[in-house]
C-alpha cells in the first residue's frame, strides 16, 4: 500500500443515498458514487494486513487488497483487471451484496471495515466509463456445446466461464428477458435494469447465445438437449415461496413476494402485465418477513404511494452489535437499516407470530398477532406469549417469508432429478447429478442463498463441466 496507515488518518465513508422526497418519486437508483478522489481515499483504508480475512470471507476470493491499492495510486484499470478475474458480474455484486467481505475486514475488529463493495462498484463503472471492458472475440474454440437453463447470476456465471473455456454456450430463459432474478426479483432502485443489459450485450459479443421465452423441458425437449448438447447445467434458482397455513389465508389482498415483485418490476420496464394487478396506492399493506425481500417489498409500495406500511418478523429483534456467538471474522445477523426502512413511516415490528387473517367482503382487513418468544433448546421453536394478541389494519398483506426449493419441472422428470430434504436438486461434490451429462448450479442445488453464491457456485460448475468435456 503507499499509505500503511492510512486507516489511522481517514474515517469510513460510505455512498450516500439520493434524497428520500426525490428518489420515492420514481424507481431509478437510489445510490450516489463517490467522486473518484474520494473513493481513492477510502481505498487507502485498506491496512495492507498480513493475512486478508476480507478473502476469505467473500464467496468468490476477490483480490480485495490488491484492487484497493490500485485504486489508491490512481491505477484503475489495474484494479478492474484483478476484479474481473475473479468476478464476472462486479457491477450487479457492487450494488445487490451484503458485504460479507466487510464483515471479515481485520480493520473491522476494532474500527470500521473498509468499504469494500462500495470501492468495487466505483472500480467497475469506472471500468465501463473508460472502456476497459473490450468484448473477447478470441477465443479458442471447442467442439463441445453447453446448454445453461436459467440466466440468473449463477447461469450467467456458467455461462461466461463456459465460454472462457472455449465451449459454446447457449442459454435458455423462460421469461421474455434475460436476468432471473437479478431482473425480476430486484427492484430497479436497488439494481436498474439498464446494468444487466449492459453485461448481457458483451457476452453476446463474447459468442454466447441466449434464447428467451423458452422453458426447457417443456417448449424445447429433455431429449433434445441431451440430444444436441455435450452437458446441461440446470441454474433455475430456488422459486416455491414459503406460505403460512392459517385462517383466512384464502382471501383477496395476500400476495407472494416474488409476485409482487415481479409483476412491479414489469409494470416499471413496460412490460405486458397478464395477471391480477398488485398495487399499494392508498393502501394499508404489511410485510410478513424481516429480510432483504421484505425490505424490497417495503419499498415497492412506498412508490406505489401506500398509505402505511408495516413490517412484521417472527424472529427478535437482532442486536446492533456483533453477538459474542458470532465473533470476528464470521458474518453476523445484526440490525440493519435499509434504504427503504428510511423512506417512509415504515414500522417494524420483532417477535410477531402471524394467527389469523380477517376479512370483509372476502378481502383482506385485518391481521391477528401475538408476540412470540424464540426458545432454542432443546429443539428450536416460536412459543406464544400468552395474552400478548393485538390486530393490524391490512389492505394488503405481502409474504415474505423466504423459499422452500426448487419448482418441480419437466426436466427434473425427464432426468429422474430427485430432491432433498430441504427441497434442492440433489448433486454430487462435482455439482453433477445421476445423468452424467447434468449438472445443477446456484439455489436450484445449494438452497435460497445470496447473489454472489449464486456467481461462485455458477463459476465451479463450470470447471466441473469444463473437466468432463475435455477429458
Amino acid at each position: 500500500m503507499v499509505d500503511n496507515f492510512g486507516f489511522l488518518k481517514t474515517k469510513r465513508e460510505t455512498f450516500s443515498y439520493r434524497p428520500v422526497c426525490e428518489r420515492i418519486k420514481d424507481y431509478k437508483s437510489v445510490t450516489l458514487l463517490h467522486p473518484e478522489e474520494k473513493t481513492q481515499e477510502q481505498s487507502s483504508r485498506c491496512m495492507n494486513c498480513g493475512t486478508a480475512f476480507c478473502n476469505w470471507g467473500c464467496p468468490i476470493g476477490n483480490y480485495i487488497p490488491e484492487w484497493n491499492d490500485h485504486v489508491h495510486r490512481g491505477r484503475w484499470e489495474g484494479a478492474f483487471k484483478l476484479l474481473h478475474s475473479t468476478n464476472p458480474l462486479p457491477e450487479i455484486t457492487g450494488r445487490v451484496c451484503p458485504a460479507l467481505c466487510e464483515y471479515s475486514c481485520v480493520l473491522g475488529i476494532n474500527d470500521a471495515p473498509v468499504t469494500i463493495r462500495d470501492n468495487e462498484l466505483a472500480i467497475i463503472e469506472k471500468a465501463f466509463k473508460e472502456g476497459y471492458i473490450k468484448p473477447e472475440k478470441y477465443i479458442k474454440r471447442t467442439d463441445k456445446k453447453v446448454a445453461v437453463i436459467g440466466s440468473g447470476p449463477a447461469g450467467l456465471s456458467a455461462a461466461y466461464y463456459l465460454n472462457y473455456f472455449g465451449h459454446n454456450v447457449t442459454v435458455f430463459e423462460r421469461d421474455g428477458k434475460i436476468g432471473g432474478f437479478l431482473r425480476y426479483g430486484i427492484p430497479d432502485f436497488k439494481l436498474e435494469k439498464n446494468i444487466i443489459d449492459r453485461r448481457i450485450n458483451i457476452m453476446m459479443e463474447e459468442g454466447i447465445k441466449f434464447i428467451t421465452n423458452t422453458e426447457a423441458g417443456k417448449d424445447y425437449s429433455a431429449e433434445k438437449l441431451l440430444y444436441e448438447f455435450d452437458a446441461v447445467v440446470i441454474a433455475t434458482g430456488c422459486r416455491v415461496p414459503r406460505d403460512i397455513n392459517i385462517p383466512g389465508r384464502k382471501l383477496n389482498g395476500i400476495y407472494q413476494a416474488i409476485d409482487y415483485l415481479i409483476q412491479s418490476n414489469k409494470r416499471v420496464s413496460g412490460e405486458k402485465i397478464e395477471s391480477e394487478l398488485i398495487d399499494a396506492a392508498g393502501k394499508n399493506v404489511v410485510v410478513i418477513g424481516g429480510g432483504d425481500t421484505g425490505a424490497d417489498c417495503v419499498g415497492t409500495a412506498i412508490r406505489q404511494k401506500a398509505k402505511c406500511v408495516v413490517q412484521i418478523e417472527i424472529m427478535p429483534e437482532p442486536p446492533k452489535n456483533r453477538p459474542l456467538n458470532q465473533p470476528w471474522p464470521y458474518y453476523p445477523f445484526v440490525f440493519k437499516v435499509s434504504s427503504s426502512h428510511e423512506e417512509g413511516k415504515v414500522e417494524r415490528k420483532w417477535s410477531i407470530i402471524t394467527k389469523e387473517f380477517i376479512g370483509k367482503d372476502g378481502k383482506i382487513s385485518k391481521i391477528k398477532c401475538a408476540r412470540c418468544e424464540f426458545i432454542k433448546n432443546p429443539a428450536p421453536q416460536f412459543k406464544e406469549i400468552p395474552g400478548t394478541d393485538f390486530e393490524i389494519n391490512a389492505d394488503m398483506v405481502i409474504l415474505s417469508m423466504g423459499f422452500a426449493g426448487v419448482e418441480k419441472n419437466a426436466l427434473m422428470e425427464k432426468y429422474g432429478l430427485k430432491t432433498d430434504a430441504r427441497g434442492n436438486i440433489q448433486r454430487d461434490n462435482n455439482y453433477r447429478t445421476t445423468n452424467e451429462k447434468v449438472f445443477i448450479a446456484g439455489d436450484a442445488g445449494r438452497g435460497p442463498s445470496l447473489v454472489v453464491w449464486a456467481i461462485s457456485e455458477g463459476r465451479n460448475a463450470a470447471v466441473k463441466v469444463n473437466e468432463f468435456l475435455i477429458t
